[in-house]
């Protein structure tokens, strides 16, 4: 921390060059997403704009936490645990990513045809008409097998 009348006057032009640079990156991000000589890619926000976006995202984060936030005067094994937390997030995307790919199509689970469920798979056509799911002649009652406690009563 400062302590000297010059160290404190060195903080306080850091801390106003980062302010003034998180002002800056500000009015790029908008200028990124609003006009279209900036507009990189595709016409329109794709997937371009969103990398761009983030990316000066992540700079002013970078600034805010190792000036702000005092991160740049840490022990090193402060970036360990940052560093391990970006790596569980970015595992949990990779598996995100994997279970929306769903490399493994299970019939069992999923049933022949993939746009069906195993219910609607099982009915059987009659005729020109496909049943409806969940009817039958029978209704099905959860309670058969129980008995009233009055007949119960009345039979003993």
């Amino acid at each position: 921390m400062a302590d000297t009348p010059e160290a404190i006057r060195k903080s306080i032009r850091l801390y106003l060059f980062i302010g003034t640079l998180l002002f800056a990156f500000t009015i790029i991000t908008v200028l990124v997403a609003t006009l279209e000589i900036l507009d990189f890619g595709a016409h329109g926000f794709d997937i371009v704009d969103a990398i761009i976006g983030l990316g000066i995202a992540t700079f002013k984060a970078s600034c805010v936490a190792a000036i702000f936030m005092h991160l740049n005067h840490e022990k090193k094994s402060i970036y360990w645990v940052f560093f391990g937390g970006i790596f569980c997030a970015l595992c949990l995307f990779g598996l995100t990513d994997l279970a929306e790919r769903d490399p493994i199509h299970d019939p069992h689970f999923y049933g022949k045809e993939h746009g069906k469920s195993p219910a609607a798979q099982a009915t059987v056509k009659v005729g020109n008409e496909e049943p409806e799911i969940g009817t039958s002649d029978k209704e099905f009652d959860p309670f058969a097998d129980t008995v009233a406690p009055e007949k119960a009563a009345q039979q003993h």
